[in-house]
């Protein structure tokens, strides 16, 4: 056990303000989408060269630590996961700013990162040897079926219909096995296009379904983007403390559990918050209501994700495997400290990391001062900004961040389009959160998957490696639980108010005239499940078409399944967009052409252009001489500032003018 003196040394003014800057830069970086944790780590890290071991990490833990709260700003606030680890505060953040208490919400996420930070951290401190031992036990069939428990969560985010959920988590599967297969060099769903040999980047994906579906909406109609209050209410600490009391054990739970999936190599906070948000809503008391506007919702999410620092921390300093994709940059940076991570590092080293664990308490303690101040100011921004710089502004950065992940335009094309088939489909009951659930879990699933079939082939009994072992048998029965227990729970509360009903649950239905475009959808995701077949038939490598098929299957059953529905007159249709159509086409259309344009037009000229264009799209109130005058000088401004900034500081190689 650590002594006092690592204490004091953690608490020395230098590793203070290590922890208090590196809290405040990760934070921001991580509000801006596609700027991840990794990204955060990577571009920070040369700073750490010159500094002490111990000083180095503190800074660097604080970093990942702030960086991956900072990701619930934007996923409150417009929908869109800054960083992959909030991709399930969405679910509830938002629909919480939507109702005017966005405000709440980034204070409850405040308060859940603390919490979940300072659990991961206590774990790393007392438990690092027998956890590490722990994810060691995990094999290839263990993570595909942590995969499906976290698919599981479609059955809760179906929207009214699980077929059509089914259908949209299969579509984000198939969407992951886009490019060169992991298990072979077999090239697959390309169908020719060399800039789709790479695959579709997660976070550019994210921002396309998340983000661009809440712009075109946004362009339609002059209402404001979220509900303002009469009078400004500060950071409701107290009713957000209130709030946590209430959900205590949601809160401490899901801490362990992001603490504990943080422990597993490659798994990371996306899979925690999914796994965390999953058991929130399973065990949720009678009132709350997930997935539109719970705060348990946050509280869970955002303790889970910031629980897998720590967690992560402990298989890459007791073992040398990074828990997460920050770990491995910060494990890099380790070596060229001269630390040794492995089994004996506590002991030859522990000086340097006690003193580490201890600053990582400490700079999480410092997150909720600087976490509430600078999540108070993005709040404010947010609500008073004009839809008029609003749109175009988080246009750009959805812009900017996406080519910045790979330094490619073409993912920038694809996450246009990904938006517009994600706000299609949500038209008519295909959500676009299973679709995101499959594209996250895909190669997690598909990884284990293939590797357990080849073993269990090559030992000759197939069954026994996916059934036979205990840990996968536990998440099995979780994930069964997790599936069937909005069921019981139903059915033992129509069972208490009337023991004559029926053992068989038939959801109540509204009928109608066929719906015409709910089956052209559907028969279009079952020709794609076709597609999927006949590509398949061409690969090399048997053993690269099994996930594929059966992805591809699961989908023609469950498009057939919804198609089926919608004959019948079943509908489930999401509420109609009121709004002009010609302002959301051209918002499209010119998001679309700055990305095909980037290469040869260059970044600063190209976004210059479009940010002027947005500007006209998303203005509704009438032009005055003041707003003529000052809407494009700060759109000019924006532009040129966060060209620099990601040319300059974060080295970003965007575009340069090629035409001339």
């Amino acid at each position: 056990m650590p002594g006092f003196d690592h204490f004091i040394e953690a608490l020395t003014p230098l590793n203070l303000a290590f922890a208090l800057f590196g809290v405040m830069a990760g934070t921001v970086i991580g509000s801006i989408p596609g700027l991840t944790a990794t990204m955060a780590v990577a571009v920070l890290v040369p700073l750490t060269f010159t500094l002490a071991p111990a000083s180095a990490l503190i800074l660097l833990g604080a970093i990942y630590t702030g960086a991956i709260y900072g990701g619930a700003y934007s996923a409150i606030l417009l929908n869109t996961p800054g960083t992959p680890s909030a991709i399930a505060t969405t679910f509830d953040g938002y629909p919480m700013a939507r109702k005017g208490d966005g405000d709440l919400a980034v204070t409850l996420a405040c308060l859940a990162s603390v919490c979940g930070g300072l659990v991961g951290a206590l774990f790393l401190l007392t438990l690092a040897p027998p956890l590490s031992r722990f994810a060691l036990a995990f094999g290839p069939v263990e993570y595909f079926w942590l995969a499906i428990f976290g698919l599981s969560l479609i059955a809760a985010l179906s929207e009214g219909s699980l077929l059509k959920g089914i259908a949209g988590g299969a579509l984000g599967l198939l969407l992951s096995t886009i490019g060169v297969a992991e298990v072979s060099a077999d090239v697959r769903l390309t169908f020719g296009a060399q800039v789709m040999i790479g695959g579709i980047q997660v976070v550019a994906a994210l921002i396309g379904l998340y983000c661009i579906p809440v712009l075109i909406d946004l362009v339609a109609t002059p209402d404001r983007h979220l509900r303002v209050e009469a009078e400004a209410r500060g950071f409701r600490l107290g009713e957000a403390w209130r709030t946590v009391l209430r959900n205590k054990v949601n809160l401490i739970r899901s801490s362990v559990i992001g603490t504990l999936v943080g422990v597993l190599p490659g798994a990371g906070g996306s899979v925690a918050g999914l796994v965390a948000y999953s058991e929130a809503r399973r065990t949720a008391r009678k009132g709350e209501e997930y997935g539109k506007g719970e705060p348990g919702g946050v509280l869970a999410t955002e303790s889970a994700n910031n629980a897998t620092v720590g967690g992560g921390f402990i298989p890459t300093l007791v073992l040398g495997i990074p828990g997460t994709p920050p770990d491995a940059v910060i494990l890099g940076a380790l070596l060229v400290q001269g630390v040794r991570t492995g089994p004996q590092l506590f002991e030859a080293q522990g000086a340097v990391v006690y003193t580490f664990i201890w600053g990582l308490f400490l700079a999480t303690i410092l997150m909720l001062p600087a976490g509430l101040l600078i999540g108070r100011y993005a709040y404010k921004t947010i609500v008073t900004i004009p839809k008029a710089m609003l749109v175009p502004a988080v246009a750009f950065m959805t812009v900017i961040g996406t080519y910045a992940i790979r330094n490619n335009s073409a993912d920038v094309t694809i996450m246009v389009v990904l938006g517009a088939i994600g706000w299609a489909l949500s038209r008519f009951g295909f959500g676009v959160s299973p679709i995101v659930l499959g594209l996250i879990l895909g190669p997690i699933a598909e990884q284990g998957f293939v590797q357990a079939w080849t073993i269990g082939t090559a030992i000759g009994d197939v069954p026994s490696m996916f059934f036979g072992r205990p840990i996968s048998l536990a998440i099995i029965a979780f994930t069964l639980l997790s599936l069937f227990w909005p069921f019981v729970k139903t059915r033992l509360g129509r069972w208490k108010e009337d023991p004559g009903v029926g053992m068989i649950l038939a959801p109540t239905v509204e009928r109608g005239p066929v719906d015409i475009a709910s089956v052209v959808v559907g028969l279009i995701l079952a020709g794609a499940g076709i597609v999927t077949l006949v590509d398949a038939a061409g690969y090399t490598d048997p053993d690269s078409a099994v996930f594929p098929r059966a992805v591809a299957i699961v989908l023609i059953v469950a498009s057939l399944g919804a198609v089926a529905r919608a004959l019948f007159g079943i509908r489930n249709r999401s509420a109609p967009r009121s709004g002009s159509t010609v302002r959301r086409v051209a918002l499209l259309l010119v998001m679309l052409a700055a990305a095909l344009l980037l290469p040869w037009t260059g970044f600063l000229a190209t976004m210059l252009v479009a940010f002027m264009a947005i500007i006209l799209i998303a203005m509704h109130d009438p032009w005055t001489p003041r707003r003529a005058i000052i809407f494009p000088l700060a759109g000019i401004l924006t532009v040129v500032a966060f060209t620099a900034l990601f040319r300059y500081a974060l080295y970003v190689p965007l575009p340069e003018a090629r035409l001339f």
